[in-house]
């Protein structure tokens, strides 16, 4: 499986961003996807997460209320709309495709700056 994550880049405190993840070479449908996050010199943090069909999501305490995380199963792409962002916010996300304990696939990450 391959994931292509695109749409990071710099913004000012306060504005928005939206982090799309191009999947192939798998049947997108069946796995839950995940957004993490890693700032430097910190660990990689689970941000977001929606099941196969779009149904359930989950937020870190950080960013509920500011990123919503949805997929398009009919384009094999999911998104993080990242709004009221902040220099917290400072990371390369990943996006993250995992079906039980034994498949899973990772982007090569997208770096978001916040930052005036």
């Amino acid at each position: 499986g391959q994931l292509v994550e695109s749409g990071g880049g710099l913004v000012q405190p306060g504005g928005s961003l939206r982090l799309s993840c191009a999947a192939s070479r798998f049947t997108f449908s069946l796995y839950t996807m995940s957004w993490y996050r890693q700032a430097p010199g910190k660990g990689r943090e689970l941000v977001a997460i929606i099941s196969g069909a779009g149904g359930s999501t989950d937020y870190a305490d950080s960013v509920k209320g500011r990123f919503t995380i949805s997929r398009d199963n009919a384009k094999n792409t999911v998104y993080l709309q990242m709004n009221s962002l902040n220099p917290d916010d400072t990371a390369e996300y990943y996006c993250n495709a995992r079906l039980g304990s034994s498949l899973e696939y990772w982007g090569q990450g997208t770096q978001v700056t916040v930052s005036s």
